[in-house]
């Protein structure tokens, strides 16, 4: 259904802020959500409404309200940074996960967990992931989601490669693609360029 890449200059602003080696932790968490949260706002612009009628200070009005859950999904772990940039522009949100693992060998990704809510049949997915790197993991965690039921399904990353965006709209040519930057390519290690580095370690310390 298409690649969007987002230009917005805040956007493109925290980009930057990630993408510098010696972003601290804390920093490079606090860009990561503020960054989600600006793209959940341009996500989210063609969310259904239906109309209820409310009382104002002044009279009785007719006015929209969501009419669709919404069910964020962040892949594990790395897509735990992009969940509460999401929630808090969308609070009734509802938070599901996937877990998987790449092998370091082949690039193929394991599935090691899941827990989802029964909404996902009916509402809209965001299935949220840093990076789409090769594209195998944004794949498997959709094909979960089909199995599950889920319709209305939207991949939001942060940065992109070519080879895995092309992997991602072969595999699942009906999800609609965003991104806030489509980068060079990946390197013969199949990491993005010029990329984050390890965006899970670089959001929780871990090296």
């Amino acid at each position: 259904m298409g690649v969007f890449v987002l230009n917005h200059s805040l956007v493109k602003h925290k980009l930057t802020n990630i993408r510098k080696k010696d972003t601290s932790t804390k920093d490079f968490y606090q860009n990561v959500s503020e960054i989600a949260g600006l793209m959940a706002y341009e996500i989210s612009k063609d969310f259904p409404t239906h109309d209820i009628v409310i009382e104002t200070p002044i009279c009785k009005s007719k006015q929209p309200e969501l009419d669709c859950e919404v069910v964020i999904v962040p892949i594990l772990r790395a897509g735990l940074g992009m969940v509460d940039g999401i929630r808090n522009l969308i609070p009734t949100a509802k938070v599901g996960f996937i877990g998987l693992y790449r092998d370091e060998e082949t690039l193929e990704p394991h599935k090691y967990f899941c827990k989802l809510p029964n909404t996902i049949k009916n509402g809209i997915c965001l299935v949220v992931d840093p990076m789409l790197a090769t594209g195998g993991s944004a794949i498997a965690a959709i094909d979960v989601l089909k199995e599950e039921g889920a319709k209305d399904i939207r991949f939001v990353g942060l940065v992109g490669a070519p080879e895995g965006v092309s992997a991602l709209e072969k595999a699942h040519p009906d999800i609609r693609i965003y991104l806030a930057s489509l980068d060079e390519k990946l390197n013969e290690n199949g990491y993005i360029v010029p990329g984050l580095g390890d965006c899970g370690d670089r959001l929780f310390g871990t090296k």
